[in-house]
This record gives C-alpha cells, sequence and structure tokens, in this order.
C-alpha cells in the first residue's frame, strides 16, 4: 500500500472511517447474536477500504446507490450512526423509522438512494439519478455500488448501455468479493475480470485492489473527475473479500471447495491494519494518533448501540404513513 505523497489528515481520515465501519459491523453482528433485529443483515466486513475510498472522491451533493450489503456505503459517506443503528432494530428513531431495517437502509440526507435487496436493483435508479442530473445540466455525479453476481443481471447491461450511450455522469463499482450468495462467480463466468465488460460499450473499464482504499481512492477520483467533464460513465471492479457468509446466518461452508484457507489468506490483507501499518512506517503519524482515533469511534459505537437500544418501536398507525399507494 503506497501512501507516500498524501496527507496526513487524509490517511488518518481513510483510517478512522473504516474503522468506523468495521465496528459498526461488528456491533450489528452482536444485534443479531442476541435476537435483537429482525431478518438478516449482510454484512461489509472485509470490504471497508472500497467505500472508503470511492465515497473520499465524493461532494456532499453526489448520489450513491448502495446494496443489500449496504451499511460501510452509508458509515463512508457520513450517515448518523445512531440513526442507522437504529433502523436496523427497526426503531422509530431510524432513518426509515424502522421501515426499511438492513437491508433497504438509506440516508437521503446524504445521496444515498437506499441499500436493495433486490440484486442489482440500484443500477437503473443509480442511472436514473445520474440522467437527472444531465438534464437538469448540473456537475453532479451518482455512483452505483454492486456486487459481483449484479453484472450477470440484464439491469447491469442495461443500465451502462444507456449510461454509455447517452455519457451519464455515473460511476458503477463492482465489489468483487467472489460469491453471490453461495455461487462462487468464477464458476458463472469466463473471464476473471469483470471490468472488462466494459469494452463492450466502449467505455473505462478498470481493475483495482479492493483491499487497498489509497488505489480504489485514486481509481474513483480519475472516474468521477470524468464524469464531471461530461465524458460519461466509468466501470471500476475492485477485487475484495468478505470475513462473514453472504449473511450473519451463513457459515459458508461453500468457500473450502476451492481452498482451505481462502478466507485466512484473504484476511492477512485486512485493509485496516495494512494501512496503519503503511502510515507507521512512513513516519506520517504516530500510535498515538492511531489509539486516539479507536478510541473516539468506539465511544460513538457504544453511544449508537445505546441509542438504538433504547429508543422505540414505532406506533401501528405508522404502517399506513410514508405508503405512496
Amino acid at each position: 500500500m503506497n501512501v507516500k505523497g498524501y496527507e496526513k489528515e487524509q490517511l488518518l481520515g481513510f483510517y478512522e472511517t473504516m474503522f468506523r465501519i468495521r465496528r459498526f459491523e461488528e456491533e450489528t453482528f452482536e444485534f443479531y447474536k442476541k435476537g435483537m433485529m429482525a431478518g438478516l443483515a449482510h454484512l461489509y466486513m472485509g470490504e471497508e477500504a472500497i467505500a472508503t475510498g470511492v465515497c473520499a472522491a465524493l461532494r456532499e451533493d453526489d448520489y450513491i446507490g448502495s446494496t443489500h450489503r449496504g451499511h460501510g456505503h452509508l458509515v463512508a459517506r457520513g450517515a448518523d450512526t445512531d440513526r442507522m443503528m437504529a433502523e436496523i432494530l427497526g426503531k422509530e428513531t431510524g432513518y426509515s423509522h424502522g421501515k426499511g431495517g438492513s437491508m433497504h437502509i438509506m440516508a437521503m440526507d446524504k445521496g444515498i438512494l437506499g441499500a436493495n435487496g433486490i440484486v442489482g436493483g440500484e443500477i437503473p435508479i443509480t442511472t436514473g439519478a445520474a440522467y437527472t442530473i444531465k438534464y437538469k445540466g448540473t456537475d453532479q455525479v451518482a455512483v452505483s455500488f454492486m456486487g459481483d453476481s449484479s453484472t450477470n443481471e440484464g439491469t447491469f447491461h442495461e443500465s451502462i448501455n444507456m449510461a454509455a450511450a447517452w455519457d451519464l455522469p455515473c460511476v458503477y463499482i463492482i465489489e468483487n468479493n467472489l460469491y453471490g450468495i453461495t455461487v462462487d462467480i468464477r464458476d458463472v463466468t469466463k473471464t476473471p475480470d469483470l471490468a472488462v465488460r466494459a469494452l463492450a460499450y466502449d467505455i473505462p473499464g478498470v481493475v483495482v485492489d479492493g483491499m487497498d482504499p489509497v488505489a480504489v481512492y485514486e481509481a474513483a477520483v480519475e472516474a468521477v473527475a470524468r464524469a464531471r467533464r461530461g465524458e460519461g460513465p466509468t466501470l471500476i471492479e475492485c477485487k475484495t473479500y468478505r470475513w462473514q457468509g453472504h449473511h450473519v446466518g451463513d457459515p459458508a461452508n461453500y468457500r473450502q471447495r476451492r481452498s482451505l484457507t481462502e478466507k485466512e489468506d484473504w484476511m492477512k490483507r485486512d485493509p485496516i491494519p495494512a494501512l496503519k501499518a503503511a502510515v507507521l512506517e512512513e513516519g506520517i503519524a504516530t500510535e498515538e494518533e492511531f489509539a486516539a482515533i479507536e478510541t473516539a469511534v468506539e465511544e460513538e459505537i457504544q453511544a449508537a448501540v445505546k441509542f438504538a437500544a433504547d429508543s422505540p418501536y414505532p406506533d401501528a398507525e405508522e404502517a399506513y404513513t410514508d405508503v405512496l399507494a
């Protein structure tokens, strides 16, 4: 991980964001294990570098389309962790008053158009936002996060074809963690690099190390700048890995089919300690500065946990509010 040439404030910001995502997800997992949340959660642990790098390249007025594994995107975008945690528990104080839950969490005040339980469902939504941007003539950008399996959906191809044909200001981020539920993406696609599919639409396709927040940031900066200039979309594939199974109740035994040490091998590349080690090695920051960040984040997350646990559930009448039809 090359951190040379970067300011201490930015690198520590990357670390803080990744550490916050990791701690948020760990506490979400605890909620599940204690039976405090309904349904399942799809955790972002291991993939923190992607959301961190991409969101650092955006402006406050840009848009994001998220996935069922969307907590990390919201945290990286600066969403309120109190309201996020409350939403996951279905509480009235959550972003959607408890009606969205983990898989449909959103933060419109941060340009988050919502997480989406449908595989690839966020891609046309984000493409529509990019069309709106072009129609209005602003210089905003829309970013669509997606998993590897989304690239085999019709929504992926239809949306990118439209964005390419009309030079829409959209950046498509593939979080390739190798598995769509239990399906190994290497078994259902011919090419090992999904970004080469950009060739079909005559747009840039970039492959980047998704365990390196600096590398992700650099790729995102270039793609976002291109979109703002009106030069159309970019497809960025981030090679990554999820520590947990598809969801919190999935033991992910299927991952041992290729290698008994696959998970352990990827965890050795954990982006959080890797960034810390690189920064310390270059003498850019000190152990004490990292400790201060960790302490502050820990206090924030514990406060969010308490806020969510103490918040009330919505009244029954709330089932009939915010309904369009």
